[in-house]
């Protein structure tokens, strides 16, 4: 009867071992401390097998005093033979006993035993007991091999994920440049566009998934323009209304052109289709009004106009920052949403007084454009933005 309670609680005790790690030394050690001392044997090892082509190969945890083997092979069909091969392996080191671990047919490992310190030979009792604790261990390394598969498995896909994720931002980027090359007075304007709505949407507390969708949707936004006629596009002059017309058509263009493709983030072809909408609905291409307009869209609209204030163009030289400030505090509820110009600044303020690194604004303006001078415009814009001023007025 002591002998069964024994048993009883080194099998309580082997179960609680194996599921407090997953790690295949810690569990051997607890395994063998566990049987080494329910039985009384001086020494012994748990033996893993791992498959190579058609061998199984087993990693051993723990030696036999001076002999250490670190592999004994065993072909796939030949588990029958286990206990013959490990006597080999362990040859001279005074094996008594070799348990199979078998799980759902498949062999796994062995435990390998040498003799008690009592010097009395291994009963019936003792085998039936090896053979429980056999099973608990077995299946403790068939779990463990079945972890290791899927973090195995989990860390190649993560690898894919990542890979796959890389050529759509090869992707994206190659069609920005392709945008960029039909406008020679423009290049570089998506890529600048993508990197102001990233700015902007990190400043409005979006997530870091959100972030990089409206980074794509800044360097998509213009991709309609592919179908429009390249001397409008490069006119030197302020085009007619016909030919504007003809431009104003990119929006819906480029929502056709993204709109069958499988992204990674929501919402990128409607940010293209409503990148020229405005809050006072004298947008296009369908006049939506305020909360109608997606966020995204509203971002990358803003993005896009500051740019083209920013830069040069045929037919005009880039604005003065004060100037810039006085559109965006003109415009702001009427062209522009309101929150949205209020982040901008917030961000390019931050920039200014170095509380945020890298300086993106700052570097894609160039030198010299913005200083410390900007300051004080900047921050009493964002107060009167803040204020609710523009809401009140039915314009935020």
């Amino acid at each position: 009867m002591r002998k069964v309670l024994h048993a009883f609680a080194a099998l309580a005790d082997l179960g609680e071992e194996i599921a407090e790690t997953c790690d295949f030394e810690e569990m051997a050690s607890s395994a063998l401390h566990v049987v080494l001392g329910a039985l009384g044997i001086r020494r012994g090892a748990v033996a893993e097998l791992e498959r190579e082509s058609s061998v199984l190969r087993f990693v051993v945890s723990r030696g036999f005093g001076g002999a250490h083997p670190a592999e004994t092979h065993v072909g796939r069909h030949e588990a029958g033979a286990v206990e013959e091969k490990v006597r080999e392996a362990f040859a001279g080191a005074g094996v008594e006993v070799c348990v199979p671990l078998v799980v759902r047919g498949e062999l796994v490992g062995a435990v390998v035993l040498g003799g008690k310190a009592s010097g009395e030979p291994f009963g019936a009792d003792d085998m039936e007991l090896l053979r429980s604790l056999g099973r608990h261990i077995g299946v403790g390394l068939h779990n463990h091999r079945l972890l290791r598969e899927v973090e195995r498995r989990a860390e190649e896909n993560r690898r894919l994920y990542v890979e796959l994720k890389d050529i759509y931002k090869d992707t994206v980027r190659a069609f920005a440049a392709a945008i960029d090359c039909k406008d020679k007075y423009t290049q570089g304007h998506s890529e600048r566009v993508g990197k102001y709505s990233e700015v902007i949407a990190r400043e409005m507390g979006w997530n870091e998934e959100a972030v990089e969708g409206i980074a794509i949707a800044g360097y998509l936004h213009d991709v309609g323009k592919l179908v429009v006629d390249r001397d409008i596009i490069n006119a030197p002059y302020k085009i007619d209304a016909k030919n504007s017309s003809e431009l104003n058509r990119h929006p819906g263009a480029g929502y056709e052109i993204l709109r069958p493709i499988n992204h990674p983030f929501a919402d990128i072809p409607l940010m293209a289709r409503y990148h020229h909408e405005r809050p006072d609905g004298r947008g296009y291409p369908e006049g939506l009004k305020g909360e109608e307009i997606p966020p995204g869209a509203r971002i990358v609209s803003l993005a896009d106009s500051f740019d083209a204030m920013t830069t040069d163009r045929p037919y005009k030289r880039r604005r003065a920052f004060p100037e810039v400030v006085d559109d965006l505090r003109r415009n702001s509820g009427r062209q522009f949403d309101t929150p949205v110009v209020a982040a901008f600044c917030r961000a390019l303020l931050k920039e200014l007084r170095g509380e945020t690194r890298p300086r993106q604004i700052i570097r894609l303006l160039g030198k010299d454009y913005v200083d410390a001078e900007s300051i004080p415009a900047l921050e009493g814009l964002i107060a009167e933005l803040e204020s609710g001023t523009y809401a009140a007025a039915g314009l935020g």
